[in-house]
């Protein structure tokens, strides 16, 4: 019996093998540096397929451990377990000439595995698009901006490869071990059919999810790129950083004759990558996540605004004068304009920081509406007023709505 990934559990019947995918066994990879401690999970196992990874460092996920400690220990203990065929997922340009840590740290446990002396095979992938991924959900919002800084231009050579492939050539090796297959051992560069430049990958992409036209392209130079490459690194969740520039500038493409033979066919194209199906979803999905940013920012832009011009930008007798007006005494007057503005100016704080409460759009709503209502009846000239100062509010008010309703929660168990 053959254990699969659980990505490829409904085509192993197809291909006659039984799978246990559905069997999950919690481990700390970090913890399971010992050939030791992989040997009761190895139990019966024809084949193992290693796909744990990480793009970014944390305090407690380490490439050293996790590309080189953990899967060394795991491939020794394959090869004291007898089990006979191994396929690690490695990455493209993890190799002689590897510059960076992630490329070097698996470098490390792929040449430990090939020599090992068993059968194994060593995944080198590009770009992975899948619908669901981290980084294709980066690249399609990319994709949807109506301008695109990229470092030099977006000139460098990129070959994606879809998914969907990936996972059938995990399965087709593991099908045609044993028998003629025809990739036995070593490495094996899992690419799309051609290269192509960063930029046009974006665009074919942009062209995928049905936008019509092409992006404004500001080439950065490759000084101010990896000067700002910390704040694309926060704002991407580590996605982009320099270490990314690093591996875009070192290349990575690769020839697709070897995924062609085990697929049985060339790879997909990128112009394949987005089913029609899947386009209004996924378009929208990329549309929201910098939109929603970009909203957030605005609000606060306005409130931080208008505590600005409350605290003494706008004449105060003026502000007491409208204060007045609307029905407030003298004597709260000043309480009425400072505190306003401190309210202001903490609600324009909070719609910039990472966790906001979850009450913070609909107490602005609350606000807004507050102010409307004694404005419309003490003030409603200000309804006629040229510049809209009422009537803009409206579409603050659905601004306000929709982030509520789009603002991420955390997941928990009690929902």
């Amino acid at each position: 019996m053959r254990r699969v990934p659980a990505h490829d559990a409904p085509e192993a019947p197809q291909r006659g093998h039984a799978s246990t995918a559905s069997e999950f066994r919690a481990v700390d990879f970090a913890r399971m540096t010992a050939a030791a401690d992989w040997a009761p999970l190895l139990a019966d196992v024809d084949a193992v397929v290693n796909l744990v990874g990480i793009f970014r460092e944390t305090a407690t996920q380490r490439f050293d451990v996790l590309h080189r400690a953990a899967p060394q220990a795991l491939f020794d203990a394959c090869q004291r377990q007898g089990v006979r065929l191994v396929v690690q997922m490695s990455a493209l340009g993890a190799d002689e000439h590897a510059l960076t840590d992630f490329h070097r740290s698996k470098r490390s446990a792929d040449q430990h595995l090939l020599g090992l002396g068993i059968d194994a095979a060593v995944l080198q992938p590009s770009l992975v698009f899948g619908a669901d991924g981290t980084s294709a959900q980066l690249f399609c919002a990319l994709a949807t901006l109506p301008c695109l800084a990229l470092p030099g231009g977006g000139r460098q050579p990129v070959q994606p490869v879809h998914v969907d492939d990936v996972a059938q050539a995990i399965v087709a090796l593991l099908a045609q071990w044993g028998g003629e297959a025809p990739w036995r051992c070593g490495r094996l560069a899992l690419v799309g059919p051609a290269p192509m430049p960063l930029a046009g990958y974006l665009d074919a992409l942009r062209h995928g999810l049905g936008l019509r036209g092409k992006a404004w392209l500001l080439p950065l130079p490759r000084a101010l790129a990896r000067a700002v490459m910390p704040l694309a690194e926060r704002a991407s969740g580590g996605v982009l950083g320099r270490d990314a520039l690093t591996m875009l500038e070192q290349g990575n493409v690769a020839d697709p004759s070897g995924l062609a033979r085990v697929l049985g066919r060339p790879p997909l194209a990128v112009t394949a990558f987005i089913p029609p199906g899947l386009r209004s979803a996924l378009r929208a999905q990329a549309l929201q996540r910098w939109i929603h940013p970009l909203l957030r920012w605005s609000v606060a832009f306005v409130w931080i605004v208008t505590a600005a011009v409350s605290l003494g930008l706008y004449p105060v007798a003026d502000s007491y004068a409208l204060l007045a007006r609307a029905g407030v005494p003298p004597a709260l007057q000043p309480l009425a304009l400072y505190g306003a503005a401190l309210l202001d100016l903490v609600f324009g704080v909070l719609c910039v920081l990472p966790r906001r409460p979850r009450w913070l759009w609909l107490a602005q709503i609350a606000l807004i509406l507050g102010y409307t209502a004694i404005i419309s009846v003490r003030l409603p000239e200000f309804w006629l007023h040229p510049y809209g100062p009422l009537s803009k509010n409206v579409p603050m008010l659905a601004v306000l709505w929709w982030l509520h309703l789009t603002e991420e929660r955390a997941w928990t168990t009690s929902r």
